[in-house]
């Protein structure tokens, strides 16, 4: 790393140290922000030590995700048989292009916050109808579906002086049934696509469409769809693009072709 621009380095203890002066950079982890020049930074506010429980229970029976949490922690994360569709947590993990080294330091909030087409963090969070709570520096708070929060290839909703505090997953969604499918041009390669889906116990099916789109794709049937309307719509979702690890027709196709594996894999069971 060449970071011959940064000039401070402090951490943040409490909410009032996250008010930022110009050029000043949030990280939690790092491991993005550190692998490369930042020109436009000057400074380095690091949340790491801010003391935010990794996970707490939510009165619904859903799930909290600190921001600051690490990959690796959430993958781990002790099963619960409540909980089917935890399995996603460790399965969004892996597809993950990173050592195991990074995903012990990288953080949750920060992959969902760099907002990569193939984050798997936005695939888990978008996929699970998590809602991300932001902290604003009026001292107010908002909160937004992570769906939404994504808006394109590194881009997102967040306003200058805005933090990611935490996700929050409902129960409805960590009750579901779940499946997975990731694929990439090369064996471990940069994900090219990766689909989730869940068939809630009222009978919704939702899909989500990451890394073959610029943004979150989801999808939500009031029941499990037939084959033809889902492969319909997943190729009329907007969003594919073409770069050097796949084309946009390719990432359109086996999107559809990934996301009838799953409806059919939760019609079996």
């Amino acid at each position: 790393m060449d970071l011959n621009t940064i000039t401070g380095y402090r951490f943040a203890r409490t909410r009032d140290d996250l008010r930022l002066a110009p050029g000043e950079t949030i990280v939690a982890g790092g491991t993005w922000f550190f692998s490369e020049p930042q020109v436009d930074s000057t400074g380095v506010v690091d949340i790491s030590g801010i003391d935010w429980p990794a996970f707490e229970d939510l009165p619904d029976g859903g799930l909290r995700v600190a921001a600051t949490a690490t990959i690796s922690s959430l993958a781990t994360l002790p099963l619960r048989p409540e909980w089917p569709a935890q399995r996603l947590f460790a399965q969004c993990a892996d597809a993950l292009l990173a050592s195991f080294k990074i995903q012990h330091v990288a953080t949750v909030g920060g992959n969902v916050c760099r907002s990569f087409a193939a984050a798997s963090m936005v695939s888990l969070m978008a996929g699970l109808d998590a809602v991300a709570h932001i902290w604003c520096p009026d001292g107010t708070d908002r909160r937004e579906p992570v769906e939404t929060f994504v808006t394109g290839q590194g881009t997102n909703t967040l306003a200058p002086g805005e933090v990611l505090r935490a996700m929050d997953i409902p129960a409805r969604a960590l009750n579901a049934r779940s499946g997975f499918r990731k694929i990439a041009l090369a064996e471990l390669g940069r994900s090219g696509a990766v689909v989730t889906g869940r068939l809630d116990t009222d009978g919704q099916f939702v899909t989500g469409i990451t890394a073959s789109t610029l943004w979150p794709t989801v999808l939500r049937y009031p029941t499990l769809p037939d084959a033809e309307t889902l492969r319909r719509d997943i190729e009329s979702a907007d969003g594919y693009y073409t770069d050097p690890l796949g084309s946009e027709d390719w990432r359109r196709a086996v999107s559809a072709v990934l996301a009838e594996q799953i409806r059919t894999e939760l019609t079996d069971v």
